[in-house]
């Protein structure tokens, strides 16, 4: 469904971060025309990499959306994610989707197609309010949508990353572009020689775990301290944590993709992971953009939802009716690369303080691990250990002074 002139669709994407999603969709053969970000970090690679005109803030554009194709908006997620606040869809963040609907009451600027991303707890957090509040929104604006969860790993790569994909229209119908198209889950089982992610801040309720591939790249905290997910390898021991040009890499990006940012002179280095970690991926982003062009295949078995009951994985609406649908989060089954592989780059160890922490609450929780992981993870401890102080009794050396 491309543009009537045959050069794909012409976007706007707000809430661009660092061009995740835009750069999924020209690769996708559309055309990014405006970018809107307020991380000067981020507008800094998005500078360095999209030939588009940028905005600073949303709330201080034009009242009215330029006459394109497609709006695009991974709007926040710290009010909505179980990593952030918690706050909802009104929290100080999250909230500025409202930002979307405002300028879209004018009819004249409305776009063909409307895709919102966002994390998947929002389905679930204060009994799906926020979904229900994005739904209510898109009707009274005439808007018929669907949505489904997308799993990162259905196009090979090693990144546990769910996201739920919302796409509406008050033309078109958005469930041929959805869920036309069918993977079917298949998930790696573990076995000595696959690498498995976890997340070292957990190990007290929850873990992340990953067979072969990482957990859920996150943004971690506000002032840009890394968050990179952990990496235990069964044949040596090792527990460590990826680079971040992988880290790129496991979002679709070039390694290095966001070295501009630290052109900007308050940019943390450590900021690049939180940049990373609110990334969209690159291959979903690609994908919907495929579907756009070109949706094709049968819309699947579908069952009306009541209001009230819970949020499925993908569902569809138009006019007050809902309406669930018999899909997994895998659209695709590309062929998987496997962790060990796919990582260009050295790891570095885990550091004493962060492994310690984790072993401590692991040893004290009730979760369930693979045979000899915690073993492991107490060896590393105690390697570690015993390097701080080596490192430390060196250190100490130098500073005394050299009598002849």
């Amino acid at each position: 469904m491309p543009s009537r002139n045959g050069e794909g669709l012409s976007t706007v994407g707000l809430f661009a971060g660092i061009g995740g999603i835009e750069r999924g969709l020209e690769l996708a053969g559309h055309r990014n025309v405006l970018l809107c970000e307020i991380d000067p970090g981020a507008r800094k690679v998005l500078e360095h990499h999209f030939d588009a005109k940028i905005e600073r803030d949303i709330r201080r554009m034009s009242a009215t959306f330029p006459k394109v194709d497609l709006i695009a908006a991974g709007f926040p997620c710290q009010d909505l994610s179980q990593a952030g606040a918690t706050a909802g869809i009104t929290g100080k963040q999250s909230r500025l989707v409202g930002e979307i609907f405002k300028r879209l009451r004018n009819k004249k600027s409305g776009p063909r197609w409307l895709l919102l991303e966002n994390v998947p707890f929002m389905l679930q957090l204060e009994r799906g309010r926020a979904m229900r509040y994005l739904v209510d929104e898109l009707e009274s604006l005439g808007f018929m949508w669907a949505y489904r969860i997308v799993d990162a790993r259905a196009f090979g790569i090693p990144q546990r990353r769910q996201r739920v994909l919302l796409l509406a229209s008050r033309r078109e119908d958005p469930r041929p572009v959805l869920f036309g198209c069918e993977g079917g889950e298949h998930l790696a089982t573990f076995s000595p020689d696959r690498l498995c992610g976890f997340y070292w801040t957990e190990g007290l309720r929850g873990l992340g775990w990953a067979v072969d591939a990482v957990p859920t790249l996150k943004g971690g905290s506000t002032i840009g301290i890394p968050s990179p997910p952990a990496i235990w390898d069964p044949l040596d021991g090792s527990i460590s944590t990826p680079d971040i040009r992988d880290a790129e890499r496991l979002q679709g990006l070039e390694p290095d993709w966001t070295c501009s940012a630290l052109t900007d002179r308050g940019v943390r280095r450590g900021h690049r992971w939180k940049l990373v970690g609110n990334a969209v991926s690159v291959s979903v982003a690609r994908w919907i953009g495929d579907r756009l062009a070109l949706p094709r295949g049968d819309i699947p078995a579908c069952a009306a939802l009541q209001r009230g009951v819970a949020w499925p994985r993908a569902a569809w609406g138009h006019q007050g009716k809902v309406y669930s649908v018999d899909v997994s989060t895998w659209p695709a089954r590309e062929p998987a690369i496997p962790l060990r592989e796919f990582l260009r780059f050295p790891r570095s160890p885990l550091s004493h303080r962060a492994a310690a922490g984790f072993l401590s609450r692991a040893k004290v929780s009730g979760l369930r691990f693979e045979d000899g992981f915690l073993n492991d993870v107490g060896r590393h401890v105690d390697h570690m250990a015993r390097s701080h102080s080596t490192r430390h009794a060196i250190e100490v050396a130098e500073e005394q002074p050299a009598y002849a």
